[in-house]
């Protein structure tokens, strides 16, 4: 092996090196600093506001950051009150209604307790009876085996459930520990946001300020079109719902309506806990025109969620529809439900380095061949 092979071999150790140890400190320091994070993400969504109002109405850049944070937790504010105001004047229509249909449940499945299940096991026990005493342990075995199973899995559950329940209701003094820092780190990022824009850059190479500003901008762009994205989405499920709910006459569909769009954002369930329960409900007390029309609804919800997603992430993205069904499909597969954010959020990271050249700037130097500075 020449002593070309060997640099070439030491540079592509130390870039690899540098990128995994990236990765690791941006992965343990994030869990850290998250609220800081999300600071940074708020400031730069207001920067446009702030500088809107600094050059238009010349305000004084710490009025100008003050203002617009006031008038976005305002925005936020107002959406939650209508927002509860509207679940609470629907959960008290459900609070009557609810009780009533669970009484019809309960009757249903007492009438079929009597009218088939008992009589089905006089017959089972009946057919068990003539068994020889061999089989007749073997049933029972196995009957017992099953029931310790379901034992075994409910207890399972039910410990997993209130293990987590402290960790669950810790959870909201953190969450509001951390919007406080996030308003907080918001402000001050905002407020001195050019000159630590200035401080970060001051000692970089101008070729590494160029790459960093372009980066820099398309993420923006692709985070703006994301959250865009999924607002869109959950728009369209929205209206479908409410249209559809409206031409089947349901009472309180604006509030059922808007109880859909939240949880469509739920893992693996989505709708689904929504529409699935009441299709088995109206099923069961006969209400079979309803049930069927629910049935329709869902499949539509379904089905133009499955087919918008990818066109819409990547015409507010900018991505291939293919990549990006490709990047939601892997996502979801590696991490779950939050793969369908890291995923297309990867790809265009991915995709603006790609576009900022810095592959190819990587793959110069590893090479040992000077980049080419355009």
């Amino acid at each position: 092996m020449n002593r070309d092979t060997v640099n070439k071999v030491i540079r592509f150790f130390i870039v690899t090196g540098i990128v995994v140890s990236s990765l690791i400190f941006i992965y343990y320091i994030s869990k850290v600093t998250y609220p800081f994070i999300i600071a940074i993400a708020i400031a730069i969504f207001m920067n446009p506001a702030v500088r809107f109002l600094e050059k238009k109405w010349k305000f004084p850049r710490v009025l100008a950051v003050l203002t617009t944070l006031l008038l976005l937790i305002a925005i936020f504010a107002g959406l939650i009150t209508l927002l509860i105001a509207e679940i609470v004047g629907g959960a008290s229509y459900l609070s009557t209604v609810v009780p009533q249909h669970v009484g019809t449940l309960i009757s249903y499945i007492e009438d079929l307790f009597a009218g088939q299940v008992i009589p089905f096991y006089n017959k089972i026990a009946g057919m068990f009876k003539s068994l020889d005493s061999g089989q007749q342990d073997t049933i029972k075995d196995s009957i017992t085996d099953t029931g310790n199973k379901i034992t075994e899995s409910a207890t399972a559950f039910l410990q997993n459930f209130f293990l987590k329940l402290p960790a669950l209701v810790s959870w909201i003094p953190n969450a509001a520990t951390v919007i406080v820092f996030s308003l907080l780190a918001t402000f001050f990022i905002s407020k001195d946001w050019d000159n630590l824009t200035s401080a970060s850059t001051r000692f970089m190479p101008e070729k590494a300020k160029t790459s960093g500003r372009k980066v820099f901008i398309d993420l923006k762009k692709a985070l703006a079109g994301f959250v865009k994205a999924q607002l869109t989405l959950i728009s369209i499920t929205l209206v479908i719902v409410l249209i559809g709910l409206l031409i089947l006459r349901v009472d309180y569909a604006i509030t059922i309506a808007l109880i859909t769009g939240i949880v469509d954002l739920l893992p693996y369930l989505g709708t689904g806990t929504v529409f699935i329960p009441w299709i088995i409900y109206e099923l069961v007390i006969g209400n079979y025109g309803l049930a069927l029309g629910l049935g329709i609804l869902y499949t539509v919800v379904i089905v133009q969620r499955q087919v918008m997603e990818p066109k819409i992430l990547s015409s507010n993205i900018g991505l291939n529809p293919l990549a990006t069904l490709v990047a939601l499909f892997v996502g979801f597969k590696l991490i779950g439900f939050l793969g369908l954010i890291v995923g297309p959020v990867t790809l265009v990271l991915v995709t603006t380095l790609h576009k900022a050249n810095v592959f190819k700037d990587l793959w110069a130097y590893i090479k040992g061949t000077p980049p080419i500075i355009k």
